[in-house]
């Protein structure tokens, strides 16, 4: 699912089901998107999400929602409105709290996990 007003491609069913194995090296190859999201599996009320990503995505925030970023390959940086960037390299994470207004970046090709609550919006919650 393509967000018309970004230019992200944002897939939020759940592909794989409990006993199923995740092959990230294998979507990574496949995947031919600038920014894709894709929601791997549940565990619990918690989804992991796997992302390809290359440029910048926009200031945003989750009113109710902990969002963690965690590197696998590449640099993710990310941007918080008091002025603080964190450079994320493989193997690093970090959490962003509800409510703080953020904007991710990759200058290069970056692959992430992200571990967010079910029925997170990625976008952000509208203001």
């Amino acid at each position: 699912m393509s967000d018309s007003k970004f230019h992200y491609v944002n897939h939020m069913n759940i592909l794989h089901a409990p006993l199923e194995l995740i092959d990230v090296p294998s979507l990574v190859k496949a995947c031919t998107d600038t920014w894709y999201n894709q929601t791997l599996c549940q565990v619990n009320e918690s989804v992991v999400r796997l992302g390809i990503v290359q440029g910048e995505y926009h200031w945003h925030k989750h009113d109710n929602d902990d969002e963690l970023f965690f590197t696998l390959e590449g640099k993710l940086i990310v941007d918080t409105d008091d002025g603080k960037s964190i450079e994320l390299h493989p193997q690093q994470g970090y959490v962003v709290p509800k409510g703080v207004v953020h904007r991710t970046r990759a200058p290069e090709k970056t692959i992430i996990l992200m571990v967010e609550r079910v029925g997170i919006i990625p976008t952000g919650d509208a203001e």
